[in-house]
């Protein structure tokens, strides 16, 4: 295990410095796929921080300590997220923080998604931005520095919230996804493209057939292979990857023939339905193109498993995850 962290803890430093100095930088899916076979892991681990889920003692301790709700909310949720960091990192590769659990307490509360990134890189982990981002011209640009660039501001190059990839949304063109492509490049980043999404609703969208033959989200994922066909690492992958639901297997099975060479985040196991046999499409024969993401089931385990209290929480966390472990190794 010491030789594994010494290891990630190397290719994280080489990274960084790499960036710092503004040199082209290893393939994102590269780096990821290094990290997932150093810790024999495709798990996510999902950092959705639920105020009413967060156990008393750390939201009492928060509220006592800061007159203002908002900067108690985010003082609650970083001492949670590194608790939870702390329980699981020597067992996962990547952690994806969900914006919209940290912007609903404004500043503070992305001052703490900010410390979340942080904290969660200084463990050797890669952080996935889960914020589904695009817009297109500047605004993609400022978006796209903001998560996986540099911003230049009074003479100084500085990194808003340096995230090691970002969740981006497709449906505006590749003039959209453009300047996300281009960080990725010059930083070693990567983007996940919303491609079949594991919501009930998606199919209103996302299965609609289309004269020209196939459905949507078929077409949207030759895109996505498209946009990343250039850009293959050594291990076989492109920094472009897809987000495909596990709570639709027949339509990721359709999407892994159409994007070989892209690696799956893949939401909706556990919580939302989806188990192992539903995510072995994802996954390649050889056992690699996907990571599995699980937020509440690993984060807020304690409520369901009778043999951890609130004060436990990370215990039952790193235990849930080494029970998903288990669960995946099956397929």
């Amino acid at each position: 295990m010491k030789k594994i962290r010494q290891k990630l803890k190397d290719l994280f430093q080489t990274h960084r410095i790499g960036q710092a100095n503004n040199i082209i930088m290893k393939n994102f899916a590269d780096r990821l796929n290094e990290a997932i076979k150093a810790k024999g892991s495709a798990i996510c681990v999902g950092l959705d921080p639920r105020m009413n889920q967060i156990p008393e003692h750390i939201t009492e301790a928060a509220a006592k300590e800061h007159k203002d709700p908002f900067v108690a909310a985010a003082a609650a949720i970083i001492e949670f997220n590194k608790g939870i960091i702390d329980a699981v990192h020597e067992l996962v590769p990547c952690v994806k923080p969900q914006v919209a659990f940290y912007e609903i307490f404004g500043a503070p509360g992305m001052q703490a998604y900010k410390e979340t990134i942080d904290y969660a890189q200084s463990k050797d982990l890669i952080v996935i931005a889960d914020c589904k981002r695009n817009d297109i011209g500047s605004t993609a640009k400022a978006y796209a520095d903001a998560y996986l660039g540099m911003t230049d501001v009074y003479g100084e190059s500085r990194a808003a919230f340096d995230a090691d990839a970002l969740t981006v949304t497709p449906y505006l063109g590749y003039d959209g996804i453009k300047p996300f492509i281009e960080n990725c490049k010059e930083f070693g980043k990567g983007i996940f493209v919303l491609v079949k999404t594991s919501n009930p609703s998606s199919g209103d969208l996302q299965d609609l057939e289309l004269k020209e033959g196939g459905q949507m989200f078929e077409i949207m994922g030759q895109l996505v292979d498209s946009w990343g066909a250039n850009d293959i690492g050594e291990s076989g992958y492109n920094f472009v990857g897809a987000v495909v639901g596990a709570t639709y297997p027949e339509q990721a099975k359709k999407l892994r023939e159409i994007m070989p060479n892209a690696i799956f985040l893949v939401p909706g196991y556990g919580a939302q339905g989806g188990g192992a046999e539903d995510v072995k499409p994802c996954f390649k024969e050889d056992g690699t193109g996907a990571i599995v993401n699980s937020s509440r089931g690993i984060t807020f385990a304690y409520e369901k498993d009778e043999n951890y209290g609130p004060k436990e929480y990370a215990e039952a966390a790193r235990a849930a995850v080494e029970a998903m472990k288990k669960d995946l190794s099956k397929i």
